[in-house]
């Protein structure tokens, strides 16, 4: 089991590896924003119980999105991290409209920390699209990317009740006008 020092060197470990990134929004915030709102909704989902399960919140993308190994997060943080991890981690070497259809077809097979980070990553996504939508996103995009989250975290209802809502509360805003 990790400490909380292990989840401050985690938050850096990240920050480290994901500094060249910015999210997609016309905000263009750094990536490591999302990856701390992540972990702050698996926290409070979690009532801050499972440093490692918000660890690998933090981590949840660096695998995907930098060269960063799954034993290269065992050495650093230990297999349940990693392996929560990997759960969550797309294969960027299929079609980016294949990774999305297995995002789908395993969130009901995962297991429960992995649909915990993985509510939270749709919230989190859900929250960052509202407040600063892509600049070349038209809304019919917009309205795919909604309808392709829905169907990710149906897939993951019944992990945590209190996450669930928050995606809700999020997917309830885009109605708003």
């Amino acid at each position: 089991m990790n400490t909380i020092a292990d989840l401050a060197r985690a938050y850096h470990f990240a920050a480290v590896r994901h500094s060249k990134q910015k999210r997609k929004g016309k905000a263009g915030e750094p990536y490591i924003n999302h990856l701390t709102e992540v972990a702050e909704l698996a926290a409070a989902a979690t009532g801050g119980e499972d440093v490692d399960l918000v660890i690998a919140a933090v981590l949840h993308d660096v695998v995907e999105d930098t060269d960063t190994t799954r034993a290269d997060l065992e050495g650093e943080f230990g297999p349940a991290v990693a392996g929560w991890v990997m759960e969550v981690t797309d294969d960027k070497s299929l079609a980016k409209a294949e990774r999305k259809r297995l995002q789908i077809e395993h969130a009901p097979h995962l297991s429960w920390g992995a649909k915990v980070i993985k509510l939270a990553d749709k919230t989190a996504n859900l929250h960052s699209l509202k407040k600063s939508p892509p600049r070349r996103w038209p809304p019919k995009r917009i309205a795919n990317y909604i309808s392709w989250s829905l169907a990710v975290v149906d897939g993951c209802r019944g992990a945590n009740a209190w996450l669930e809502q928050r995606f809700d509360a999020a997917l309830a805003a885009f109605d708003e006008r």
